[in-house]
């Protein structure tokens, strides 16, 4: 089977290393070429554009950041399936799968969906849980959504980067709502240790006890321990999941929502508080620094520079 991967960030890079150490070909693209030069060693061939990229692929891989890099690289220049002549679309042979593993919007989604079948090819959407250090431990938690037959030529890929796989639905935007609904559950997590352990220093009690005495015994989550420890100790750099992208994933589930007509006013709420730490300065750091803003509120100073 032979692979194109597309998107070299903290996510892909790690990825494209477990993809080559189970024995597959790869051809990568980066939008930013640097990234490409930490695999030159490493068994892969770099193209220079996406449509190069995925010529002859069985399978294309994406895994970039935002809406509109996903629609930049897929579609190239235009917004039709035979316009552009440098995205995915392009290059991508009839029957072959694009499998998008972005955080993606679900209209994004379904656009992407009719173009590829308007092209001949297949379309799965199958978003990941899990930071770099996840990806790099093919630990990621995948959640995908599609044909059954692309779904089960795409599975080999799961096994390799993942230690489990999900199948919400065949239509592929259903994928990316389960991923915005997972993100804005941890952001409410976020949300509630930061005001609960801004009440604890208010009161003198230390939030690292406080996340003992209520982890031991409440939740027992390795997402409370893991995060609830970076806001205590304010371990903010380097970001495993940038603020600025947990903002994104914030406007992207209330676009859900609205579409959908279902109110979410704690997703507002998050959605203004990340705004907020934006707005401090914070867009580099881990998303989960918007927790700084809840100290703030409460006329606590932050110990991190």
């Amino acid at each position: 089977m032979k692979l194109a991967f597309i998107g070299l960030g903290n996510m892909g890079l790690p990825m494209v290393r477990n993809i080559l150490r189970a024995g597959y070909a790869v051809t990568v693209y980066n939008r930013s070429p640097g990234r490409c030069d930490e695999l030159k060693s490493e068994r892969t061939v770099i193209a220079e554009s996406a449509a190069i990229a995925v010529a002859g692929a069985d399978i294309a891989i994406t895994m970039l950041a935002d809406d509109p890099a996903v629609e930049s690289v897929v579609l190239g220049s235009g917004d039709a399936a035979d316009e552009g002549g440098h995205g995915v679309i392009a290059g991508l042979n009839r029957g072959a799968v694009h499998l998008s593993m972005s955080t993606i919007s679900p209209s994004l989604s379904r656009k992407l969906a009719d173009a590829h079948r308007r092209a001949g090819q297949d379309y799965v959407s199958a978003p990941v849980f899990g930071r770099p250090e996840a990806a790099a431990a093919a630990k990621l938690w995948i959640v995908a959504a599609g044909s059954t037959e692309s779904l089960a030529r795409c599975q080999p890929l799961f096994q390799v980067l993942g230690q489990g796989a999900f199948v919400v639905g065949t239509d592929p935007w259903q994928a990316n709502i389960v991923k915005l609904g997972g993100n804005f559950l941890i952001a409410s997590m976020l949300e509630a240790l930061g005001e609960a352990f801004a009440l604890m220093k208010k009161a003198g009690v230390s939030p690292g006890q406080f996340l003992e005495v209520v982890n031991g015994s409440l939740f027992k989550s390795p997402l409370y321990e893991n995060y609830g420890r970076i806001v205590v100790e304010e371990h903010f750099e380097p970001a495993g999941f940038q603020l600025r992208l947990g903002l994104k994933d914030a406007r992207l589930v209330l676009g859900a929502a609205d579409g959908l007509a279902v109110p979410m006013p704690l997703a507002s709420l998050i959605h203004d508080h990340l705004l907020a730490a934006l707005a401090r300065g914070m867009g580099q750091r881990d998303w989960s620094a918007f927790t700084q803003v809840l100290a703030e509120n409460a006329g606590l100073e932050s110990q991190s520079p």
